[in-house]
């Protein structure tokens, strides 16, 4: 329910494609690794997901808008409300940023 109602509010700010991702074979790595970068438990698996957004300005735009309703929340969007919406996961050990692709192969669905 968290992500859907998420996803829609990140749809509505312009991203064009949303993906969330269980994951479902998650190894241990020798130096370092997805469950070591989140200190994921025994019992936890890690999600991985992103957003596709059309371009850089609508990406930060849409940052924009989510920095002021972190700063501002009586003037967020409901949807974003952790009160109405709470993250089903602990959100500090959340990993984000923003990435300019150098490689694309295949098509678009």
């Amino acid at each position: 329910d968290h992500a859907n109602l998420g996803d829609s509010v990140f749809m509505e700010l312009g991203a064009t494609r949303i993906l969330e991702c269980w994951g479902d074979n998650v190894p241990d790595g020798n130096v370092t690794d997805f469950r070591k970068a989140v200190q994921a438990g025994d019992d936890e698996t890690v999600v991985f997901s992103w957003i596709e957004w059309p371009d850089k300005q609508t990406r930060d735009a849409a940052f924009a808008r989510m920095k002021e309703w972190m700063e501002h929340p009586e003037r967020a969007d409901p949807r974003m409300d952790p009160a109405r919406n709470p993250m089903p996961f602990d959100g500090k050990r959340l990993i984000f940023g923003g990435f300019e692709p150098i490689v694309e192969l295949g098509s678009k669905p």
